[in-house]
């Protein structure tokens, strides 16, 4: 039994692997996204996108790709996520927690390239200002709004265009394993992030 255990665990770690190199979990992840969309008779992509990050702690063994977000005051790994009005990811990029939302946002852009053709407007807020915006403006056709709720307001605002991206972090406090970054590597965090979202949008589309 300990042998077959051991088989089990390797053979585990290997296909995980390997749908991480060959971005399986994104293309399974792209997938699930429009079937979910179709079931909610909307368009198979979006034209509008929201934007936001979410700094998380570290394991005390994880050495690669951490650092110390400064605002948070957390040690660790910033996950950085695009989502539509269902909250379905359309890009996830994990990054040190000390890099900037900007940079973070600019690098999970990239992953929008030929997955969204209908998108016309990303909604983000004060957190991505210049940088981020004239990186779209030269290299996208797409609109910007930035998004804040009053400095006078206590405790969480919805605000339009922009609450699901919020309620898509929320999601994954069910998921025991992200409650903190426990990923030796960036690539494999956001693999574990691809599944989340798979796990949640598969029991919705075979309901």
């Amino acid at each position: 039994m300990p042998r077959l255990a051991d088989n089990l665990q390797r053979g585990c770690r290997y296909h995980f692997r390997q749908f991480k190199l060959r971005g399986i979990w994104n293309q399974l992840l792209e997938s699930i996204a429009i079937s979910e969309r179709e079931r909610q008779e909307k368009e198979q992509t979006p034209s509008l996108l929201a934007i936001d990050s979410q700094s998380v702690k570290k394991m005390q063994f994880i050495n690669l790709d951490s650092g110390i977000d400064g605002n948070k005051k957390i040690n660790g790994r910033k996950r950085t996520i695009l989502v539509d009005t269902i909250g379905i990811p359309w890009s996830i990029k994990v990054t040190s927690a000390n890099i900037s939302d900007n940079q973070a946002g600019i690098q999970a852009l990239e992953q929008l390239k030929g997955k969204v053709p209908r998108l016309q407007k990303i909604t983000a807020d004060n957190g991505y200002k210049t940088t981020f915006i004239e990186h779209i403006k030269s290299n996208f056709n797409w609109e910007v709004e930035i998004a804040q709720k009053p400095e006078s307001s206590q405790g969480f605002v919805p605000q339009k265009n922009r609450w699901q991206v919020e309620r898509s972090f929320g999601w994954l406090n069910f998921k025991r394993r992200l409650f903190r970054d426990v990923e030796k590597t960036i690539e494999s965090s956001e693999a574990m992030l691809e599944i989340a979202y798979l796990s949640i949008f598969l029991n919705r589309v075979t309901k």
